[in-house]
């Protein structure tokens, strides 16, 4: 969006000060300054002519002679490579010696044996545009009373000034004009700023004897106003409204086009023109396009629609423009219309943003649709400022305009906590100054009970939150008056204490000799059935590989493929673990697989007790509480060799060895011993406090304990009673043998202990170790029912 000084000031007056810190006030309001420019300083030596003769050059057919009258009496030829001058026409030409802005120096030269006495210059060539494809062409665009001869800048009436190119985001639509800057800038500056009155004269003609008008889908439209305009010629505008277009990067094209392109620069008011005559009766409708409808539009070319276009349509239902976006070419303007059907409506915002991007047809009017225009007064002042421009060229506007409602944003006041503002802004504002920050650009804020209630303004489409809300206090107050502070908060980058135990189980288990593994979570049909697990997996419905074409519900298939390829290369004892997710079928009502977080460990051609004594480490590490083993029944494991893991009341897992039937499906030659527990659930459970001791520098005494123990009691059981028994001189309980045979009793088996007894302030005596010998004893037998073997 471009910025000129003096269009400012129609808006602020008491806007002044050197152009370079007004620039950096407009950039500490958001609107980024990318150019300072200072325009009317027309290139010394360019002057008005007049073309006199046009004739070939003998000897280059891309190269014309061209006589000029450049106000000295004499006819001047020129050697010229553009071809879009007639005789008569007036035009900048730069004489002998004028240095241009790219710093080449016009010199008398000859072309093809033809002498060129200056140049006639393009606009791009003298800074007026960037049109570079033709010489410019004045002829309704210089001052009354200028001369040949006389400097370009007096020609066309042509003032010093200052020009700002700015950088708006597409959270500040109101910046999208230059009524929406100058109200910013003098916000900032604490000049006042208001809007002129512009009055109109209308005829006696009532615009309701003309115009009829109907939103169909008022979410489309939210406001639809019009009128008719008289006596229209369509031809050059004024030279001051052509400078200012060009100042600003349009193209002047005519009249009616000119005038509504400087009321959308002006206003940030989209409009667009019809000509009455191509709209039967005046009717028009507002409504959304029909799949494959199609339109041509002005560019001339055949656009087909959807459903999510915008469209309005006449009398007939027959599709006259695409709105918000371009017009049709069946109701443009030409030089024979002489009435004009003038509209101003507010669009939806995200309905002309689909349409834009789905046809590519991006355009100064559509972009400030897409970012939100003002559906309130501005549109009333628009229709005002277009007409009084109208009626200096003659036209003459009808008594009324006809305004349509539809569905406009809720203007329903935002509740702002001074406290939220400040904390997101790190300032100490009072609701006071907040409001006066507001209540300068046009918000409406009352303070009720130490909060505001901020009323929004119909230009700000894009605030809606009291975060929206607290960056325009932020902007007025200033970003350079925040004070700059360190954020502080916790240390970036620790570990929560999930991932800490997780990481330590890890260890725990790389210490114990085990190798961890990553498995791809996917299986083949018929995996989970040679592991003795149901079949309830969840099936991809586009796997990449059929084979991969279940989500495992246990890590266990995936560990004896695994063991199983270990074994084919010679590596017998592989102690592996992994963890990783597993995908139990979606429960009741859910739409996702239940996923969760599991350990598994598996220790080729080891039994039961091995993988025990692994579980012990964990419990050891991890301080759970209350662990206990029970015998249970588990698919895919050994049935009277696997115990369920039972840690503070809740069952965690199970441990044991896998069933010889599934190994011998998977190829695995040998026992397995085998843990499965529910991480997550282990880890999100209580947790016991890690009790640390002092290593002892006093011996320690063994005892070997057999008893024989009812098969229904299990192992861990009577390793409970131990340790209580033992009390604090037991350091550690080893089951080291199992028997069943002669000497046991059918029904229950041997199971032998050796017990490590030991003090850290002392050598225990034997009678000490006699007494903790005997306490353990007594516990087995009163808690396992255990009997000691003679």
């Amino acid at each position: 969006m471009k910025v000129t000084l003096s269009w400012l000031r129609e808006f602020a007056p008491d806007i002044d000060g050197d152009p370079v810190a007004l620039g950096e006030i407009l950039s500490a309001l958001g609107l980024a300054v990318e150019e300072i420019e200072i325009i009317g300083d027309v290139v010394e030596g360019v002057v008005l002519a007049r073309v006199l003769d046009l004739r070939p050059h003998p000897d280059a057919d891309k190269i014309q002679l061209v006589d000029v009258d450049d106000g000295n009496g004499t006819p001047l030829q020129v050697c010229c490579g553009a071809f879009n001058m007639a005789v008569g026409d007036l035009i900048p030409f730069a004489t002998i010696g004028t240095v241009m802005p790219n710093g080449m120096e016009i010199a008398q030269r000859e072309l093809r044996g033809q002498r060129s006495n200056g140049m006639c210059c393009s606009g791009a060539e003298i800074g007026f545009g960037e049109d570079a494809e033709g010489i410019l062409v004045l002829n309704d665009r210089v001052i009354e009373g200028a001369e040949l001869g006389m400097a370009l800048g007096d020609a066309l009436g042509i003032e010093n000034d200052v020009l700002w190119d700015l950088e708006v985001n597409a959270n500040r639509p109101d910046a999208m004009s230059v009524a929406g800057v100058a109200r910013d800038l003098s916000a900032a500056l604490g000049v006042p700023f208001s809007f002129p009155v512009h009055e109109t004269n209308r005829s006696d003609e009532s615009v309701t004897d003309l115009l009829d008008v109907e939103i169909v889908d008022p979410t489309l439209c939210g406001r639809f106003v019009a009128t008719v305009l008289r006596n229209v010629t369509v031809s050059q505008s004024p030279a001051w409204m052509q400078n200012r277009l060009i100042q600003l990067g349009m193209r002047p094209i005519n009249s009616v086009v000119d005038i509504s392109n400087y009321v959308m620069l002006e206003l940030g008011q989209p409009n667009h023109t019809f000509d009455l005559a191509t709209v039967p009766n005046g009717r028009l409708q507002v409504r959304r396009a029909a799949e494959g409808e199609t339109l041509v539009t002005l560019d001339d070319a055949e656009r087909t629609l959807s459903s999510v276009d915008g469209v309005i349509t006449d009398e007939t239902d027959t599709v006259v423009s695409l709105a918000g976006v371009m017009g049709g070419a069946s109701t443009e303007i030409s030089e024979s219309t002489t009435d004009v059907l003038l509209e101003m409506a507010w669009w939806d915002p995200p309905s002309i943003s689909r349409t834009v991007k789905r046809l590519n047809l991006p355009s100064e009017a559509s972009t400030r649709f897409r970012r939100g225009c003002d559906w309130g007064d501005n549109i009333d002042r628009a229709m005002a400022r277009f007409i009084q421009l109208a009626e200096e060229q003659g036209m003459v506007a009808v008594t009324g305009q006809v305004d349509v409602p539809g569905d406009v944003p809720d203007r329903t006041p935002v509740r702002v906590r001074p406290a939220k503002v400040n904390g997101l802004l790190g300032t100490a504002l009072s609701a006071d100054d907040m409001a006066g920050h507001l209540t300068s650009i046009g918000f409406g804020a009352e303070i009720v009970d130490g909060d505001l209630d901020v009323t929004i303004p119909t230009w700000r489409w894009d605030t809606a939150t009291e975060t929206d809300i607290a960056e325009e206090v932020a902007r007025m107050f200033g970003y350079a008056n925040i004070v700059r502070t360190v954020p502080k908060g916790e240390a970036a980058g620790g570990l929560t204490e999930y991932q800490q135990a997780r990481r330590l189980v890890r260890e725990v288990l790389a210490g114990a000799g085990c190798d961890e593994t990553l498995p791809m979570p996917f299986l083949a049909p018929g995996d989970l059935q040679n592991a003795g697990l149901p079949e309830d997996g969840v099936t991809l419905t586009n796997p990449l590989h059929a084979e991969e074409s279940v989500l495992r519900t246990s890590l266990l298939p995936g560990q004896l493929k695994a063991i199983a390829y270990n074994q084919s290369h010679r590596e017998p004892g592989t102690r592996l673990f992994e963890i990783d997710h597993v995908y139990r079928p979606a429960a009741e009502g859910e739409l996702l697989p239940d996923e969760r977080e599991y350990l598994a460990v598996a220790l080729a051609g080891e039994e039961a007790p091995a993988a025990v004594a692994v579980l012990d480490l964990l419990e050891r590490a991890l301080a759970l509480p209350n662990v206990r083993l029970q015998s249970d029944r588990a698919p895919g494991l050994h049935p009277t060799r696997t115990a369920e893991v039972v840690i503070a009341g809740r069952p965690r897992g199970y441990v044991g060895e896998v069933d010889p039937t599934v190994l011998e499906n998977y190829g695995v030659e040998g026992r397995v011993a085998w843990i499965e527990l529910d991480l997550g659930e282990l880890l999100n459970g209580p947790l016991g406090s890690r009790k640390y001791t002092p290593v002892s520098k006093f011996p320690s005494s063994d005892i070997d304990l057999a008893f024989e123990v009812p098969d229904d009691v299990a192992a861990s059981a009577v390793e409970l009673s131990l340790r209580k028994g033992g009390g604090a001189l037991l350091q550690t309980v080893e089951l080291f043998d199992v028997y069943r045979g002669d000497g046991v009793a059918e029904g229950s088996r041997s199971l032998a202990y050796r017990l490590r007894f030991q003090a850290t302030d002392r050598t225990l005596t034997d009678a000490e170790v006699a007494e903790a010998r005997q306490s353990c004893i007594d516990q087995a037998a009163k808690k396992a029912n255990a009997a000691l073997r003679g």
